[in-house]
């Protein structure tokens, strides 16, 4: 194959690439760059089968003089077996299990203490932060927020990340605002709350309206006297207030 010239002696090229003309006058654009590199990898795989070939049979020379691979195989199974044997009959067998799990349930103890530790400082995080900043709780209700917390505690969990309630029945609750996606903690615990059958006992009592102010006659003058929404006790003081002559009688 030689180098095709132009008239001048100058290489022909196409595309860059110079044009050889083969044996048989066909021509050729050769890749010059390209065959060189795929030389130097070429060269590179013969050098890495090479040291390959010379590691195994530097290995192989530890087996020397072994002619069958099998009889070898079973004469190592032989003498593990005997080993076993001998542990066994020693009496080391149970010693040598009763040693792994101790070491085993040592470390599962110590992996179950750290998750446990991990839960707890999340639940406080997530579920315990929630009862502090509730707005329900300071609006609504008259108990404080560590019995809130130890009341609906239980109910509340972590999923994925997440904080999710369930009622006294154990179905998660849902938001009715927002159909579909679980309710938030507020929601929530506003439906727990509903369902808690000493709910009045906790309910802030809800402000006097209209009805427990005299309407006056023709100057519309009302005034609410007494706690109307009050306990038992204020509730009659506010009716005496109201109704003097009832009183009386």
């Amino acid at each position: 194959m030689k180098l095709k010239l132009d008239e001048n002696g100058n290489a022909v090229l196409e595309d860059g690439k110079p044009v050889y003309v083969k044996d048989d006058g066909k021509e050729v654009a050769v890749d010059v760059p390209g065959t060189v590199a795929t030389i130097s990898r070429l060269n590179a795989e013969a050098k890495s089968h090479r040291e390959a070939k010379e590691a195994a049979e530097g290995k192989l020379k530890g087996f020397e003089g072994i002619e069958d691979a099998a009889a070898a195989r079973k004469a190592l199974e032989t003498v593990k077996n005997l080993d076993q044997k001998k542990l066994v009959d020693a009496g080391e067998i149970d010693t040598v299990r009763s040693e792994i799990s101790k070491a085993y349930e040592a470390q599962l103890a110590e992996a179950n203490t750290a998750r446990e530790a991990a839960e707890n400082a999340l639940y406080q995080e997530k579920i315990g932060g929630s009862f502090a900043r509730s707005k329900f709780i300071g609006e609504k209700l008259t108990v404080p927020v560590p019995m809130v917390e130890k009341t609906f505690g239980d109910n509340f969990a972590i999923e994925e990340g997440k904080i999710v309630a369930t009622d006294k029945n154990g179905n998660r609750i849902y938001s009715t605002s927002r159909p579909g996606e679980l309710a938030d903690f507020d929601e929530a615990l506003e439906v727990l709350v509903d369902q808690f059958e000493y709910k009045d006992t906790i309910l802030k009592a809800k402000s006097a309206s209209g009805g427990d102010i005299e309407r006056g006659g023709g100057k519309g003058q009302g005034v609410s006297k007494g706690n109307m929404g009050g306990n038992r006790q204020e509730r009659t003081a506010a009716i005496a207030a109201k109704y003097p002559d009832l009183a009386q009688g």
